[in-house]
């Protein structure tokens, strides 16, 4: 596992320059086929998934030979085999680990807490995951936090190091995954460190109190009740799937070792539908349910909509999948939390992949929102430092639809101005939307790598 990239960039920078330069020298006879290279295509965590081969239809084999990377920890069979009890259909397992452990740990931070109220929550949220003793399962980690004891929780996707202050992990794994006939190809990933284990937090929070008797009073607010907001519908509904089990999957072990004080964890499901509208509506009807921990949303841009109406009404929001790197300085008067990595570790990874390849021309595409512009940003600082300097990546956004009934994107101007760049690399930082420029791209005649 790579953990650091000081001298792989190096490596890099120095075969992308050699590259460079050769190409300068050479000469062709053929000017028409120098004008289209062939393109590779590569994707991120909006896309490389199984289930996004089938957006493209009739047409799925485009994706084959479509690189990216995902924030993935390398999950045992053990994990996969207990998703696939709570939904045997289950082809992707992107976020399912995050969101188990979120769950997991707002259960834990509860327990902790001797208290259902968010405030109280939040407070131990960041110290279960550092700094006391160390357990994996729902039933170990409960027994140590009823009997008031620190604990410092790792499980399927928290697995090195614990939260920082701002409440996200600080460090991550990424996959670089292959598309291979239609699906990914499990056989070429690999996985790649990131991130530095000192990042984590070393504040001690509140001192846990220990559970007397069952909590059958209430008076501390049990039980605890978790909201779903999570993509049910709309252009990452793709992604439910894995979030959806990965959440439910916590919850069921999280009863069967006894509950939160001494109550069962009761889930009330919701949809954020990858719509600010949709998820404002979800979370004022968890508000008034009493919700007091919302898991989601799945995407940065609704999270970062719906987030004042969280604080206002002294929630918490926890998502398992945001990855927008404005997210960490969010004004959330601490109540928001990721179990997701910031894209500020992603790109990196993300831009090793590319460079791998040796492009001289790389062209990034990008949802108009704050996950889809943050990342690409963070891929363009990061091919800069390879030395791969701004004449060679040319930026474009589109405008991603606003509803799930909203007409598909036209995508053929976008894929005539990416033809006329002559690129050898393509990256695609999208949803379910983005299947729509792949096959623009073809149909304006852009060889697509396989």
């Amino acid at each position: 596992m790579l953990v650091t990239r000081g001298p792989r960039a190096a490596i890099l920078a120095a075969s992308a320059a050699f590259l460079l330069v050769t190409s300068a020298c050479g000469t062709t006879d053929k000017p028409e086929e120098a004008a289209t290279p062939q393109v590779r295509l590569y994707g991120t965590d909006g896309n490389m998934l199984n289930s996004f081969a089938a957006e493209l239809k009739d047409r799925a084999d485009l994706v084959d030979g479509m690189k990216g990377t995902t924030p993935l920890t390398p999950l045992t069979e053990d994990f996969k085999e207990r998703l696939r009890s709570v939904d045997p259909k289950l082809t992707d397992y992107l976020y399912a680990a995050e969101s188990y452990d979120a769950v997991m740990i707002s259960a834990l931070a509860a327990q902790l807490a001797g208290s259902t109220n968010p405030s109280d929550i939040a407070k131990q949220i960041v110290g279960v995951t550092t700094n006391g003793q160390s357990c994996t399962d729902a039933a170990s980690c409960l027994a140590l936090a009823r009997d008031g004891q620190d604990v410092e929780y790792r499980g399927p996707s928290l697995t090195r190091a614990g939260f920082t202050e701002a409440g996200e992990p600080a460090t991550a794994s990424y996959a670089t995954l292959h598309f291979d006939a239609q699906k990914i190809n499990d056989a070429k990933t690999e996985f790649v460190g990131a991130g530095d284990e000192t990042g984590a937090s070393t504040k001690a929070p509140p001192k846990p109190k220990k559970q007397r008797g069952s909590a059958t009073d209430r008076s501390d607010g049990s039980p605890l009740i978790l909201g779903g907001l999570l993509p049910k519908t709309g252009d990452l509904a793709l992604a439910n799937p894995p979030l959806a089990a990965g959440a439910a999957l916590a919850v069921m072990e999280i009863n069967a070792a006894g509950g939160v004080l001494g109550e069962p964890v009761v889930w009330i499901d919701g949809d954020d539908g990858t719509n600010p509208a949709v998820a404002k509506a979800t979370v004022a009807s968890h508000i008034s349910k009493k919700v007091q921990v919302i898991i989601g949303a799945a995407a940065s841009g609704i999270s970062s909509a719906v987030l004042p109406d969280v604080v206002a009404a002294r929630r918490i929001l926890f998502s398992p999948s945001n990855t927008d790197s404005g997210l960490s300085t969010a004004d959330d008067k601490g109540l928001y939390f990721r179990t997701a990595p910031p894209d500020s570790l992603q790109g990196r990874a993300l831009a090793d992949v590319i460079l791998r390849d040796g492009p001289h021309k790389i062209v990034v595409v990008a949802r108009k929102d704050s996950y889809g512009e943050g990342l690409q940003e963070t891929v363009r600082a990061e091919l800069e430092r390879a030395g791969i300097g701004g004449d060679r990546v040319k930026l474009l956004t589109y405008e991603p639809p606003a509803d799930a009934k909203a007409p598909p994107v036209d995508f053929s101007n976008l894929a005539g101005e990416i033809k006329g760049y002559g690129p050898e690399a393509v990256l695609i930082i999208g949803f379910s939307e983005s299947a729509g420029l792949i096959k623009a791209l073809a149909d304006s005649g852009v060889p697509i790598r396989h």
